[in-house]
Order: structure tokens, then C-alpha cells, then sequence
């Protein structure tokens, strides 16, 4: 990336690429972590790239933003404090301070540089991370999450690709203290990838999360930019099964998730049911 009106590509899996064609280049360097920039594309307008893998893009992030935040909030009767690890754009963190019930919203981010670059290029992700309700901690959110204990109403791991430094985030390990450091009616979500192209890693989570969870379920939304534009969650819940949810709680102005979306999106398909052996 540096000549303007060129193509990126970003390998999303072996064999499927995607190509977005650039505005320009906003910003590029390396981080202590990673590589960072931020780009325009013709399409989607700004998006932040991480190691040449596209994290987000103002012209679909809301499809992932508001079914990660949504779906946990509004099963909760009344969270009041929210941890979210990862996410350092901000665009998760934006949905929950939609809560006037919130209290505390942490987010644990290992990458000091995402959160100052995206406050200063993608406004219109990292503006809830201004709220007063708002503490951001720059630290693993492996070892942030050992060290609670029913601290949290709900947790989502907002968190990049299972390799590299996210890798331990989706480990049993972690899950079980995720547990420990949920509230007793406390919900965990995080993203789990592609139901096409990441069928083992579904697998793996949903066996894992059935043995600490009582409440596991796995629900989807479209991306178009993620690898084969489909995309998943897998929630945890200790007490509130997101299916019986009253919807009658106070709305917050969304652009994708609604009532019925969120019942849809549990809705699997039988091939997905068939490998996560609940058919």
C-alpha cells in the first residue's frame, strides 16, 4: 500500500481474496504489535487494516458492532457494567453507552495505537470511547480477566482472528475465567468467525463453552467484508437464554438490529446444527 487509487488485497483464506480499491491512504505504521493503517476505500469508505487483514469498515461495521453489543444487552435484565476486550476502533464501546442503565464500560485493549488512531481518523467509531462511563485499559485482556471475579454483567471479546496475540482468547482457560469473572447472571459473547470457513474453531468453542456455560448459543449476521461475508457469535449465559428475551426494555436508535433480527439470528441452518452435533 502507498499509491493512491490502487487495490488492496487481503488473502482471507488459501484460496479467497478481497480486493478493495483505495481512495487513499490515510495512515500507515508499525506498532509495538502489529501493522496498522487506515485507509478509504471506494466501497466502504475508511477502514482500519491490521496486518494487511481488514478489521472494520465504516460502510458495514454496523452489522457486526450492533449484533456483538445488541444481543448480549438486551438479554441482560439490567447491565450495568460491561467489559469488552479488544475493539480498540471503538465501535463496540459506542453501541453500549447507548445504556443509560450502564455504569462502567472497560475496555481492555493491548494495542495502545489502535485507540489514538482511531480517535483521531474514525469518529464515527471511537466517539463513545469519550464518554465519562468509559475506562480504557492498555493491557492483555487474558491476564485483565484472570484477575476478576464477578465483576461484570456482560463481556464480549470484540478480539481479531484466533492466531497471534488474540490466540489465547479462545482457549477453555479463558473461558472458565470469563466465567469467574461474570456477575451470577453475567453473558459472555464473542466473535467466533466464519460458519464456512471456520468449522472446527465453532466446534471447539461451542464443546468448550456447553461444559462452563448452561445457557450456549451460537447466533449469526452478515459482514461483507469478513471471509465469505457470513459471520459468527457464540454466547455464554449464566442465567438469561437470549431466545426468551422480553424486548419490551428500552430500544436504543440502531442501524441493523432490531427484535426480530435478534430472534432471526439464532435461527441455524441444519448444516450448521449437523456439525456442532445439536441437530
Amino acid at each position: 500500500m502507498g499509491m493512491e487509487g490502487i487495490w488492496f488485497t487481503e488473502l482471507e483464506t488459501p484460496g479467497l481474496v478481497l480486493g478493495l480499491k483505495l481512495k487513499k491512504v490515510i495512515h500507515q505504521e508499525k506498532t509495538s504489535y502489529q501493522s496498522l493503517a487506515i485507509v478509504e476505500t471506494e466501497v466502504y469508505g475508511k477502514a482500519l487494516i491490521l496486518d494487511e487483514t481488514v478489521q472494520t469498515t465504516l460502510g458495514d461495521e454496523y452489522f457486526y458492532h450492533e449484533m456483538i453489543v445488541h444481543v448480549p444487552l438486551h438479554t441482560h435484565p439490567f447491565p450495568q457494567r460491561i467489559l469488552v476486550i479488544g475493539g480498540g476502533d471503538g465501535g463496540s464501546i459506542r453501541e453500549v453507552v447507548k445504556y443509560p442503565q450502564v455504569k462502567e464500560a472497560v475496555l481492555v485493549e493491548i494495542d495502545e495505537r489502535v485507540v489514538v488512531n482511531a480517535l483521531e481518523h474514525l469518529p464515527e467509531l471511537s466517539s463513545g470511547l469519550k464518554d465519562p462511563r468509559v475506562k480504557i485499559v492498555f493491557a492483555d485482556g487474558i491476564s485483565y480477566v484472570a484477575e476478576q471475579e464477578e465483576a461484570f454483567d456482560v463481556i464480549i471479546v470484540d478480539s481479531t482472528d484466533p492466531i497471534g496475540p488474540a490466540a489465547g482468547l479462545f482457549s477453555p482457560e479463558f473461558y472458565r475465567n470469563v466465567f469467574k469473572a461474570l456477575a451470577p447472571e453475567g453473558i459472555f459473547v464473542s466473535q467466533t468467525g466464519s460458519p464456512l470457513f471456520a468449522q472446527e474453531l465453532l466446534k471447539k468453542i461451542h464443546k468448550e463453552l456447553r461444559t462452563i456455560f448452561p445457557i450456549t448459543r451460537l447466533y449469526l449476521t452478515t459482514v461483507p467484508t469478513y471471509p465469505g461475508g457470513w459471520w459468527s457469535f457464540t454466547l455464554g449465559s449464566k442465567k438469561h437464554d437470549p431466545l426468551e428475551v422480553n424486548h419490551g426494555q428500552s430500544r436504543v436508535p440502531t442501524r441493523f438490529y432490531t427484535p426480530a433480527i435478534h430472534r432471526g439470528a439464532f435461527n441455524l441452518p441444519p448444516f450448521i446444527k449437523e456439525f456442532l452435533n445439536e441437530g
